[in-house]
């Protein structure tokens, strides 16, 4: 009977420790969005990432990158994003159900993951601190970021700091990186047809930057340029 009542003792401490780690580990994340409310963040997970593998080969190396406020960036390419990447943004909490749903049976057609369904929401919460790693552990804690964010930020702040950290190309962040690199432009400045160009890039970015003339590209671009009218931005 001592026994028992030890090894159930012990039992709920290492489970009461295990608890605790983990709240103080989410609230360390909740802190950091918070504070990135009225703050912009310097740097994501994913930019310390690709920063690393370009100093292993030149210790001086940067990344293309500068912040530009929501209202400097051309609504052209905010509604071509929102048609490429989350036509319902404006609407969700946080995730697509339906986007989800369709994501798993592409999956479960192809015997392995090959898509998400991840929401601008969700791919800010990867951007800005996960791995590029898929794995259902990870799925469930960007499905905790993204819950974090939209219960703390406005639709308008996810989506501008999205703009400003998304990966653009080689080593190229951001909107008015992006702008500036593939057309010598700023963010503001972009035509329709450009930032058609720049949202049709998003899902293989560095691909599409090695391979600008693909047909693919060129023709999601004009698909997207056609439906950008009837996109709604925050």
């Amino acid at each position: 009977m001592r026994l028992l009542v030890y090894l159930w003792k012990m039992f709920c401490y290492t489970a009461g420790t295990v608890v605790a780690g983990l709240a103080i580990f989410e609230f360390w994340f909740l802190a950091q969005i918070t504070y990135w409310v009225d703050h912009n963040p310097p740097t994501t997970a994913v930019m310390d990432a690709r920063l690393e593998a370009l100093r292993e080969k030149d210790p001086t190396a940067v990344l293309e990158h500068k912040w530009t406020p929501y209202g400097r960036i051309s609504n052209d390419l905010k509604r071509a994003i929102i048609v490429a990447e989350d036509a319902k943004f404006i609407e969700h909490d946080g995730f697509d159900w339906e986007g989800i749903q369709k994501a798993l049976e592409k999956n479960q057609r192809r015997g392995k993951i090959v898509a998400g369904g991840s929401t601008i929401t969700q791919q800010l919460a990867k951007n800005l601190f996960l791995s590029g790693e898929r794995s259902l552990l990870r799925k469930g804690q960007e499905a905790i970021l993204a819950s974090m964010l939209e219960a703390t930020m406005s639709k308008r702040r996810i989506f501008e700091i999205y703009l400003n950290v998304v990966e653009w190309g080689e080593n190229v962040f951001g909107a008015e990186a992006a702008a500036r690199y593939y057309f010598g432009l700023s963010a503001a400045t972009l035509a329709p047809d450009q930032a058609a160009r720049l949202a049709a890039m998003l899902p293989r970015p560095r691909y599409y930057d090695r391979n600008r003339d693909s047909a693919y590209l060129i023709g999601y671009s004009e698909s997207i340029l056609a439906q950008m009218d009837a996109a709604q931005i925050p």
